[in-house]
């Protein structure tokens, strides 16, 4: 079983959420549901300095 990325929890026993932000696409964080993953954005400061579009020729 795979652990959730914020709270620990097996992911596999829930409504699991994979993130990928690897080219290959692995998933590198796992998260129980999106109440976790919200958590996750929130406590981490995710979309502080983010922009509503994005390209990757920027």
């Amino acid at each position: 079983m795979t652990d959730c990325t914020y709270c620990g929890c097996p992911v596999e026993a829930h409504d699991p959420v994979f993130v990928s932000d690897s080219p290959d696409g692995a998933p590198t964080g796992q998260f129980c549901n999106y109440g976790c993953l919200s958590a996750h954005i929130d406590e981490a400061g995710l979309t502080t300095g983010t922009a509503c579009e994005w390209s990757p020729n920027q």
